[in-house]
């Protein structure tokens, strides 16, 4: 069984969408970078948002498949091709994130680039779970 703790010092600033810090106790899960690609190979979804729901969903299989759980996630780095478009769309991936994860917020870090390994992806996410 798995614990975890998310840490949130009052001497930072308030989080929004993710923790601090994270602590736990458990089997640790590493999880390989996911982006917007289905079972055939290919970059799927319109845009960012649906490419992170894609993506995020990717996750959560690899996740579950290892036995673990989206309340489980210790860790997550989102990098993001365009931050901007990224800003824009935050409300509607605040919604897909709770639909599929929850408020249950890993310790995460958005960073922006020029370009993913596949050159139609607009994010990709990759992370820890404590299980």
């Amino acid at each position: 069984m798995s614990y975890l703790e998310r840490i949130n010092p009052v001497e930072l600033a308030r989080p929004s969408g993710f923790s601090h810090a994270v602590a736990g106790e458990g089997k640790i899960v590493f999880l390989a970078g996911q982006t917007a690609m289905d079972a055939e190979g290919r970059i799927v979804g319109g845009g960012v948002v649906a490419q992170l729901e894609q993506a995020l969903g990717n996750l959560l299989t690899a996740l579950r498949a290892a036995g673990g759980e989206p309340h489980q996630l210790a860790s997550l780095t989102i990098f993001i091709v365009d931050v901007p478009d990224y800003r824009a769309h935050a409300r509607e991936i605040g919604a897909v994130w709770r639909r599929l994860i929850g408020t249950d917020y890993p310790a995460m870090a958005g960073i922006g680039i020029s370009r993913l390994w596949d050159e139609d992806a607009l994010v990709e996410v990759q992370g820890f779970a404590v299980v």
